[in-house]
């Protein structure tokens, strides 16, 4: 079992964006002091909901500041950026990190981020494939050319190549960073299985649906001639919540004080690019919703509902928001107990 944080730099009401940004690094830092796996970093534009704007930029700052943990994207938003030069960032991460860096990527929202950065509408609704499909090559070949709708340019070489990592006796031979596609359609899963890449699965899904999501990747991915140690063996990520408290009932009220001023002000700000209407979430109902789905309790039910969910969908490896109560200390004693009380107990 591997457990990591999922880290969103959330601003809650009466705070400003450098208190949440200082709380995710803090949060970072106690992951890797405390024994957890990973640290998987969002980004958002324009919105409260999460002021980390570039998940690239804070993963370096935070590979500088640790020795040992691996950091990862949640994900890189592909529409909204040029997939040659997020895979030149990620070779460069990758690289200099010696391998703990990954890179989660995925499709988005129809924000107006879409407008903002110029890739409109069309990259969101139909570009993600090929997109992903750049990406994919600028981290495997040696020479790229861009030969699709969007991107087209003539061949160039990769530099630095993601594939001349460095091993711990000065040689070569490893490949290039992780990637993972984060998956909320059919549509997706099948393809992050047709390119046998692993998936970020979602807060708001429960065992159940995670585990279709599971059944649909491997059928597809097989189907797709993907080995089948390597299809039974991908490593997909569970994204939750968790809060661990002496008492269960302790955990459940600090996030359903905290959580719903937070998503009412963050969700709440979301434009979307053509106007679309959206319904918001209950912010009350849904704060309740996660604290039934995840590891909200004592360290034994956390374990136990940890345990439960890998046996049900088959996936062993978590990214899990610790930030829910908004407040610095809090947050800090909430990953130090995630990874020295409940962790063991998966062991």
């Amino acid at each position: 079992m591997r457990v990591g944080t999922f880290v969103l730099a959330a601003q809650f009401p009466g705070q400003g964006p450098g208190e949440a940004l200082h709380r995710a690094i803090r949060s970072a830092e106690v992951a890797e002091e405390s024994g957890l796996d990973s640290v998987w970093l969002a980004e958002h534009h324009f919105v409260p909901y999460g002021v980390c704007p570039s998940a690239v930029t804070l993963a370096a700052l935070l590979l500088g500041r640790t020795r040992r943990i691996r950091v990862g994207t949640a994900v890189s938003v592909l529409p909204t950026q040029h997939p040659v030069a997020l895979g030149e960032q990620a070779a460069l991460l990758h690289l200099t990190s010696g391998g703990r860096f990954s890179l989660g990527v995925g499709r988005g929202g129809p924000w107006v981020d879409l407008e903002v950065f110029g890739g409109g509408l069309e990259a969101y609704e139909k570009g993600f494939p090929e997109s992903l499909g750049l990406l994919l090559d600028w981290l495997r070949e040696p020479r790229v050319a861009g030969r699709g709708e969007r991107y087209a340019f003539q061949e160039v070489a990769v530099v630095p190549r993601a594939d001349e990592l460095l091993d711990e006796e000065g040689t070569g031979g490893r490949g290039g960073p992780e990637v993972i596609v984060a998956c909320t359609s059919r549509k997706t899963v099948e393809l992050a299985a047709e390119k046998g890449l692993p998936m970020l699965l979602g807060m708001h899904c429960g065992d159940e649906e995670k585990a279709e999501m599971v059944a649909l990747w491997r059928s597809r991915a097989l189907a797709a001639g993907h080995a089948p140690e390597r299809v039974h063996g991908a490593g997909h990520v569970s994204a939750g919540v968790a809060q661990i408290a002496d008492r269960t009932e302790d955990a459940v009220e600090t996030l359903v004080k905290a959580m719903p001023g937070w998503l009412r002000q963050g969700l709440g700000a979301h434009v979307t690019v053509d106007g679309r209407h959206r319904v918001m979430r209950d912010p009350v109902g849904y704060a309740e919703l996660l604290c039934s789905l995840h590891p909200v309790g004592t360290p034994e039910l956390a374990a136990d509902r940890l345990a439960a969910t890998a046996e049900r969908t088959g996936i062993t490896r978590f990214a899990l928001l610790v930030e829910g109560s908004g407040d610095l200390v809090a947050t800090e004693e909430n990953v130090a107990r995630l990874g020295t009380e409940v962790r063991p107990l998966l062991e």
